[in-house]
């Protein structure tokens, strides 16, 4: 599993124009999932987000993660972040996972979220969604969990 990290003042992710989910100070995380991926790497993945630090402390250093500053998640599906783009002009989409696993790995990433107990905002999978944000710093990284079993 891949996810894209954002931290953000603000983000919020709309379908056919209503916002479905809107996060104050946090992260914005676009998440793909890949042929292989297990609800154990949604479980990692979800640990490496709350616990990557982003968020400056006293001395302005990246040492705090959102759970230290008690933020908030936007979790949003984005299957092209499992695209290999290693040849041609065009996209391969052969290592995403099939739609159905990719939702229910989705769905427990979220889950795990949740039990931290901060406030998780969701993009709806397999919709066409519009994400807005406004990108603190800008800081963007991309984490990983455990690659899948090849």
């Amino acid at each position: 599993m891949i996810a894209l990290i954002q931290r953000v003042t603000e983000a919020r992710v709309a379908v056919a124009g209503e916002t479905i989910g809107a996060i104050g100070p946090g992260l914005l995380a676009l998440i793909g999932v890949e042929r292989g991926d297990t609800g154990a790497q949604a479980e990692r993945l979800a640990e490496r987000l709350l616990g990557y630090r982003v968020f400056a402390d006293a001395e302005q250093r990246m040492n705090r993660s959102v759970r230290d500053v008690h933020g908030a998640l936007l979790l949003v599906p984005q299957f092209t972040l499992a695209a290999n783009t290693d040849q041609g002009t065009r996209a391969s989409f052969a290592s995403a996972a099939p739609p159905a696993e990719g939702q229910a790995l989705f769905e427990r990433l979220v889950e795990c979220a949740r039990a931290s107990g901060l406030e998780v905002a969701t993009g709806s999978f397999g919709a066409d969604m519009q994400v807005s944000l406004t990108n603190d710093g800008p800081v963007t990284f991309r984490l990983r969990a455990a690659p899948p079993a090849r």
